[in-house]
């Protein structure tokens, strides 16, 4: 509904917005977002948290521009390189948060950040960005197909993968579990450990993904992309409707709250505001989506125990 009434005002403020060659610019910006924060979705929704998705995000680009120079412009080499090199940082996440029993993911990830930010800027060689990518790359990230970019596509094809994951697979439900109750999930057989694993894992594959679209759009990789992800991908879930609380969330979450950003920067874009006050208005956003959930979390408990004294 709120996506809905901000498409009905920016349309009447600017009537540039629902052209249709702005409508496929807002597709196409949102995609990265959508693909990394569904990814982000599944953590959040075990009770995480992923900082390093966007250094992830930038290492695998230059991972991948990196193949790309040493194989001549292999398209499969290089997406799987991108693919490869954010899978690894995800479990590199997921098992030491386990295994090395941190108190937080919070921890693990903000070092992986870090970590995977130095790599991408020591190994692009000196350069901010790598010019180049195979056509198979660009074809995912650049072209369009009846007038929809094909990132949009990729978005729906893994939404696709996301939504079986969650909902068709005992997978899924043991994720719901382990977010809802991780006490009763341990003591009901479920294998704790490698379902949290599994699923940082999972969000460094979603980085990946997003890499070989932004590459494919920019024709490039570069050590700087990706700044600043992890909290545009973290926003689009909560404003999305899912709960830092956990066991709560659906994909259609992550893919809502991705495309209120996308439009809202589009929007105040055309209206010519200035990207400092997007920032302050995105950071606004987060902050009232997350007491909306407070506040949703406090009336649930509210109505269960007035419920329970009826009875």
């Amino acid at each position: 509904m709120i996506l809905a009434v901000l498409v009905v005002v920016f349309s009447v403020l600017t009537p540039n917005f629902l052209k249709p060659g702005n409508l496929s610019n807002i597709l196409a910006q949102t995609a990265v977002i959508a693909i990394v924060a569904m990814g982000q979705q599944l953590v959040i929704l075990t009770r995480g948290i992923d900082l390093s998705v966007g250094a992830n995000l930038a290492l695998a680009t230059v991972m991948g521009g990196l193949i790309f120079r040493a194989t001549d412009g292999s398209g499969f080499m290089v997406i799987m390189a991108m693919l490869v090199a954010g899978t690894a940082v995800g479990l590199v996440n997921g098992v030491v948060f386990v295994f090395g029993r941190l108190p937080h993911p919070f921890i693990i990830t903000l070092a992986t950040l870090s970590i995977c930010r130095g790599l991408a800027l020591q190994l692009s060689i000196n350069n901010t960005t790598m010019r180049g990518m195979p056509d198979a790359v660009l074809f995912l990230g650049e072209t369009s197909a009846l007038g929809i970019p094909n990132s949009f596509y990729v978005v729906l094809g893994m939404a696709l993968i996301v939504l079986v994951m969650t909902k068709s697979m005992v997978w899924g439900r043991w994720t719901y579990a382990v977010g809802g109750n991780p006490k009763a999930a341990v003591e009901m057989g479920i294998a704790v450990k490698w379902v949290l694993v599994s699923t940082y894992a999972f969000a460094g594959l979603c980085a990946g993904i997003g890499a070989v679209v932004l590459s494919g759009r920019t024709g490039a990789s570069s050590p700087l992309y990706g700044t600043l992800l992890e909290l545009d991908t973290i926003a689009a879930v909560i404003i999305g409707g899912a709960s830092f609380l956990g066991g709560r969330g659906h994909i259609g979450h992550a893919l809502i709250g991705a495309l209120m950003i996308g439009v809202i920067r589009n929007a105040l874009n055309l209206l010519n505001v200035g990207v400092f006050y997007q920032m302050i208005a995105i950071g606004v956003i987060i902050v009232v989506a997350v007491e909306a959930d407070v506040l949703r979390s406090y009336l649930e408990g509210r109505a269960r125990s007035q419920a329970a004294r009826a009875q």
